[in-house]
């Protein structure tokens, strides 16, 4: 009895990227607005296939990154987020993306290009909530992105990156909760702060306020990861973005 031949499925390779940054002390998305179809003029992570079977998909990345949304690759790291495969969730056929995702302080800007109509910065929270709809699976995408930045606050010194080169532990506090989505209380992240060795150290001198007393000005301390880590509160106090 012959054997079957296996005839391998047709799958197209795409990437979607998440990128992610702080703007009026709330934590955005960067978004394209969809020129073509499927799901032309809505909301969706800037992506798409590879060009060529040659292609390197970190480099197809950066390239859909560059065309999309005009972002200057080259100071912006990439890291790999995970792998969405669910059939179905393109219509033009299976789609396999691989996403990547990036956190940075002060992003510029973006413009459209290509078959992007048009591309902005959003409110994370408006879609994590779900008031804003994305194409695809996107929202999904992005709920993974904004978990794994969460974390990495826990675990690294990367929210004093947001930070100015000196800053109070109030500005600090601000960038947690920016990317957390929670209000912290102040004495109990204090704490926290000033027993995570080498997390920031005393830069001096004091801050003048228009009331109280002056605060004490801190700079970025010498450990990238944090130990112990910065943990999230287990039943946080949810933090409401102002409407823009």
């Amino acid at each position: 009895m012959a054997e079957d031949r296996w005839t391998p499925p047709e799958v197209m390779l795409a990437v979607d990227l998440v990128i992610l940054t702080l703007r009026e002390s709330l934590l955005h998305v960067l978004l394209i607005e969809r020129g073509i179809e499927p799901y032309k003029g809505a909301l969706a992570l800037p992506g798409g296939f590879l060009q060529h079977a040659e292609e390197d998909i970190t480099a197809a990345a950066h390239r859909e990154l560059a065309e999309e949304a005009d972002m200057d690759v080259e100071t912006l790291h990439l890291e790999h987020l995970g792998v969405y495969g669910a059939p179905g969730r393109d219509p033009r056929g299976r789609v396999v993306s691989v996403a990547f995702l990036a956190i940075a302080p002060r992003l510029p800007e973006p413009a459209a290009g290509t078959d992007a109509a048009g591309a902005r910065w959003q409110r994370a929270d408006q879609v994590l909530s779900g008031d804003l709809e994305l194409a695809f699976d996107h929202r999904r995408i992005v709920e993974d992105g904004v978990e794994n930045a969460r974390v990495k606050l826990e675990h690294s010194a990367l929210a004093t990156a947001f930070c100015g080169p000196t800053f109070t532990i109030t500005d600090l506090q601000r960038v947690y909760e920016a990317v957390w989505g929670i209000s912290l209380d102040p004495r109990n992240f204090y704490r926290k702060v000033q027993k995570t060795s080498g997390f920031i150290v005393t830069a001096g001198p004091e801050r003048k306020g228009t009331t109280g007393r002056p605060a004490r000005l801190f700079r970025a301390g010498p450990q990238k990861a944090l130990n112990p880590p910065m943990v999230r509160p287990a039943e946080p106090s949810i933090m409401k973005g102002s409407g823009q």
